[in-house]
């Protein structure tokens, strides 16, 4: 296996060009892609882009939904990619467990798992899975989404007649099984994610989650679709003590794309979240479905925006590595 997977820099690159031209013939990339895909081949320090990077949300392989890669192949990718660490999500399953066996191939690869508090765990938010899942072997789980694809939140914006999972009483108070999770990411000292929860629901679980003495709050993608929050929004929730998470995915997705069902989002409208708070904020890519393009490939694109946006490499350096690092526990 090692001998197999042993590439060189040079066969790597020309592996992500090829793997992206595949993409921009399929439609999967977006109108421009191309120019992306030809900087790619061409510099001779692209992996240099790369270096340190800390991709703390993406998916992968094996999931119940179609992805891209695997977990094992995509940590590989991202180690001879330059990358320092990262942490998988899946709607479904826990995956820090697999990230301790990736761990035992990749010995020099920091690779972490979460877990989200979803309608496989029960009806409710699970406080005694997110416990189980903090106590697994190698400590790995160093984040603890609230309900995504099951929020009561993200039911109502889809229109479904079913109850989702709540965070909240009727009253509006966080709900005592919450309140238990925000204490074990406390005692453990993870990452307390507010998942698919609207940008008001967020913002009285990160009060709360303050209270109660969470060091790493994350505001889960701020800029994507219906949970986008306004930069008064935003700032209260850094005022706060939360981390806010900006998803590249968006700037990907959109007409002439397989995920046409959503609005693209502008380099323009990306940069503008990006610059509100660069010292409180992360961006994450959240690719990994199996009809956007790879991960890696997402992440240098979103680089060399921001560079050509004039973002200064010291917030560069914050958005995609220190920060990112910080929540995960590497600094």
């Amino acid at each position: 296996m090692e001998k197999n997977n042993d590439i060189s820099r040079r066969d790597f690159l020309k592996g992500s060009a090829m793997f992206s031209g595949s993409l921009l013939l399929s439609g999967l990339f977006p109108a421009g892609a191309s120019e992306v895909i030809s900087k790619t081949a061409e510099m001779n320090d692209a992996d240099d882009l790369l270096k340190g990077v800390c991709d703390i949300h993406l998916h992968a392989e094996p999931d119940s939904r179609a992805r891209s890669v695997n977990e094992w192949q995509f940590s590989y990718d991202a180690q001879r990619s330059g990358y320092r660490s990262v942490m998988f999500k899946s709607n479904d399953f826990s995956c820090h467990d697999r990230a301790y066996l990736i761990r035992q191939g990749l010995s020099d690869m920091e690779v972490f798992g979460s877990i989200c508090m979803n309608r496989v765990h029960g009806e409710r938010v699970n406080a005694f899975a997110a416990e189980k899942a903090v106590a697994t072997s190698g400590g790995l789980c160093r984040c603890i989404w609230m309900p995504t694809l099951d929020a009561s939140y993200h039911y109502r914006c889809e229109g479904r007649k079913e109850q989702g999972i709540p965070v909240l009483d009727d009253a509006g108070r966080v709900l005592p099984e919450v309140i238990r999770v925000m204490e074990i990411c406390a005692d453990a000292n993870i990452i307390f994610a507010t998942g698919h929860c609207s940008p008001e629901e967020s913002i009285v679980l990160t009060r709360k989650a303050q209270e109660v003495g969470v060091k790493r709050v994350v505001i889960t993608h701020a800029n994507s679709h219906f949970w986008t929050m306004t930069p008064d929004q935003i700032r209260l929730c850094i005022d706060l003590g939360a981390y806010i998470e900006y998803c590249y995915l968006p700037c990907l997705w959109g007409e002439g794309t397989k995920m046409a069902q959503y609005k693209r989002q502008s380099i323009e409208e990306f940069i503008a979240f990006v610059r509100i708070s660069p010292e409180r904020s992360f961006i994450s890519t959240d690719l990994g479905q199996a009809v956007m393009p790879h991960p890696v490939e997402g992440m240098r694109d979103c680089i060399i925006k921001l560079l050509r946006s004039g973002i200064p490499q010291r917030e560069i350096d914050l958005l995609i590595r220190k920060n990112p690092a910080f929540l995960i526990g590497l600094n």
